[in-house]
């Protein structure tokens, strides 16, 4: 392990406790009332909302799985993050506009927020795979993605079940067969809507709306670089299992 790595791992250790951190009383309070709420929604209305994302979702990884250049192979582990941070930095950039322009445009041009950003962050996951050289063509890739995502966007309490997932991949992924209809499409939209509800919503605020969108999309695709290069560096440089160890 170079210079580099050891640096990286400890970043990487310092994730993985942010991770497993357990809710504190305020992260249960708040969780409780998205649940309530969640409650008062009639279950016909989730489970349309839940199709509209699930297929809203497999249409941009469809997409992007065509516009993503091949992995790049052959590459030291620094050289991949200089170019997955600009990535990161370029995508914070184009979210943050897209955000001000939404924002700007009141309630009904603000509405198109939603599909846009997922659009953008969606291509920015399939990118840094790409970088890491994990091939998007693969189906156990783009689930992985997906993971990734809710591992961004979910509460405490659901974060370590997912992140479990992520840090057992390979044994996670032998038990259950890659496939779309394997995710748990309703909690995948619900935790993602509870996460980012107040920031959209104060987005749709006219005055304020464009600064709220640039300020919350730059926000949010700074959490998901940070979640998609760790969630990367586990399965580059550690093994999977309860133990902390280099990949042979």
């Amino acid at each position: 392990m170079d210079e580099y790595e050891q640096k990286i791992l400890k970043e990487l250790k310092a994730w993985q406790k942010k991770m497993t951190r357990k809710p504190t009383f305020t992260d249960k309070v708040a969780k409780n009332i998205q649940t309530r709420v969640n409650h008062l929604i009639p279950q016909k209305a989730h489970a349309i909302i839940t199709s509209a994302i699930k297929n809203m979702v497999i249409a941009v990884l469809a997409g992007s799985e065509f516009i993503t250049k091949n992995p790049i192979q052959k590459l030291s582990m620094e050289q991949r993050e200089i170019i997955v941070r600009k990535k990161i930095a370029f995508y914070k950039r184009t979210a943050s506009l897209e955000g001000a322009g939404t924002g700007a445009g009141g309630i009904f041009i603000g509405l198109a927020d939603f599909p846009l950003l997922l659009t953008i962050k969606m291509k920015f996951l399939f990118d840094i795979a790409s970088v890491y050289g994990f091939d998007v063509r693969d189906l156990k890739e783009r689930i992985y993605i997906l993971y990734l995502f809710q591992l961004a966007f979910s509460s405490r309490q659901k974060r370590g079940e997912i992140y479990s997932k992520i840090f057992n991949w390979d044994e996670f992924i032998e038990q259950h067969p890659p496939s779309m209809e394997s995710i748990d499409w309703q909690t995948f939209q619900q935790e993602y809507r509870d996460y980012i509800d107040l920031a959209k919503m104060l987005q749709l605020v006219p005055g304020i709306g464009a600064f709220v969108g640039a300020y919350a999309n730059y926000k949010l695709l700074d959490e998901l670089g940070e979640t998609a290069m760790n969630g990367y560096r586990l399965r580059l440089l550690l093994e999977p299992g309860p133990g902390i160890g280099r990949k042979t």
